[in-house]
């Protein structure tokens, strides 16, 4: 398996662009099943989910072609990135077989679709996932609610709507991202008016809201925790540009932070990242955000100052931005206490981190980091994402050379990231087997 060697000790500088969205490009890719139309996609990032994604809807039906560098002909903001063309015109298949949804669980969001246009869907139960249970329980009972008639069949969910779905009030007994994703998509396509209760208020749901009334749908709410949807008889094709990744903003932020360097993020805005921006500014890391896609981040040369953060729903501080600002707050000045609610798994990189010289005692789902000199380099093991990029963050502050194992978890949420470090200073290479 390859490898990401870095070694670290120097501040970085330079300019960094922005990719868009995994978490947002997913959903929208699975919007394409909702319309006979074409669905073309601008600033799509290149990574492994998003070529599973593609897999998925190929199998479905759906005709995939790909321009490498170009924009969508409506992309007003500019931004640069792959468009990725997707049309259902007729749906060849209502099963997501396993071999591909185990690789991904937001394949998980294709069975609102396919339920609400085709009446039917086969979908393959995720399975289990490294950072926590992820349950879909949420998103078949929201569906149920709207008429669906779901059983569990030989590990899928097998779900019919013989007379189409039919609006209703859904009030989710718990914030979730992924079901609020799903029954807004299938709303969209569900007789009569749809409300979501305690649906999830992230940017990527605004992003696919956005998206879906740009193919004909009507909502409203966006940005609040109740959504309104008038479903339609069909919706149209559209052109839409996926969103900046505000997880990939919020870890180079983290990396300017901790190498003491001046980055600037281009394509990007800090409106998206909730707490995380009030987060960093408490630990003496200075931002500024000029409004038109330019965010400049810093550190003045002064040590860091240890500050506390939880993870919760938007705006609140993310989960997915949690281990890399465990890795800031490594070598802060003084004790940092970071509370884990969302996921019950999320500590896997701390005895890495503590390799590296970190100080950090796990009590529960709190976590307490006591803040040293200097992190050292070492040989280290990724265990998902998001604790993939906290130990490269770690190594570009550490002494010596460090060496990160399983990197294939980077592929599935950063776009080129050995080279745009590399760009601005950093002494990183992948080393491939």
């Amino acid at each position: 398996m390859d490898q990401i060697r870095i070694t670290g000790g120097g501040p970085l500088k330079g300019t960094i662009a922005i990719s868009g969205a995994k978490n947002a490009a997913l959903p929208l890719m699975c919007a394409c099943l909702l319309s006979e139309g074409t669905l073309r996609l601008g600033n799509i990032p290149h990574l492994a989910d998003i070529s599973t994604a593609v897999h998925l809807l190929a199998q479905l039906g759906v005709t995939v072609t790909m321009n490498g560098d170009g924009q969508t002909a409506k992309d007003a903001d500019g931004h640069a990135g792959r468009v990725l063309s997707l049309t259902a015109g007729q749906i060849a298949s209502t099963t997501a077989d396993y071999e591909l949804v185990r690789k991904m669980r937001a394949s998980v969001l294709v069975l609102g679709p396919l339920l609400a246009r085709e009446h039917e869907a086969r979908v393959s139960l995720p399975g289990g996932c490294a950072i926590g249970t992820r349950p879909v329980d949420i998103h078949l009972g929201a569906l149920e609610e709207l008429g669906a008639e779901i059983e569990l069949e030989d590990g899928y969910v097998v779900a019919r709507a013989p007379g189409g779905l039919r609006g209703g009030v859904v009030r989710f007994p718990q914030v979730s991202v992924g079901a609020t994703e799903n029954l807004l998509m299938a709303a969209s396509l569900a007789k009569g008016e749809t409300v979501l209760e305690n649906a999830a208020r992230e940017p990527e749901i605004t992003d696919l809201a956005n998206c879906l009334i740009a193919m004909g749908a009507e909502i409203e709410g966006l940005g609040s925790d109740r959504l309104v949807i008038q479903g339609k008889p069909t919706l149209n094709g559209a052109d839409y540009s996926v969103m900046p990744d505000r997880i990939e903003t919020g870890t180079y932020m983290a990396a300017a932070a901790l190498t003491g360097g001046d980055l600037t993020l281009t394509g990007t805005t800090t409106s998206t990242l909730g707490a995380v921006v009030e987060a960093m500014e408490r630990t003496g890391v200075e931002i500024n955000d000029d409004g038109n896609g330019r965010v400049r981040v810093w550190r003045n040369g002064a040590r860091l100052k240890g500050t506390d953060v939880t993870t919760l729903p938007f705006p609140a501080f993310p989960t997915d931005m949690q281990a890399q600002f465990m890795a800031i707050m490594a070598t802060a000045e003084g004790a940092s206490l970071i509370t884990e609610t969302i996921f019950e798994n999320r500590f896997m990189h701390v005895p890495e981190l503590t390799r590296m010289g970190a100080d950090i005692t796990i009590n529960g789902n709190a976590a307490l980091v006591r803040g040293v000199d200097r992190l050292k380099g070492a040989p280290v093991m990724a265990t998902d994402l998001r604790a993939s990029v906290s130990l490269v963050l770690a190594g570009l502050a550490a002494e010596g050379e460090t060496v990160v194992s399983r990197v294939y978890h980077l592929d599935r949420g950063y776009e080129r990231l050995v080279e745009k470090l590399a760009a601005c200073g950093a002494d990183i290479e992948r080393i491939r087997e």
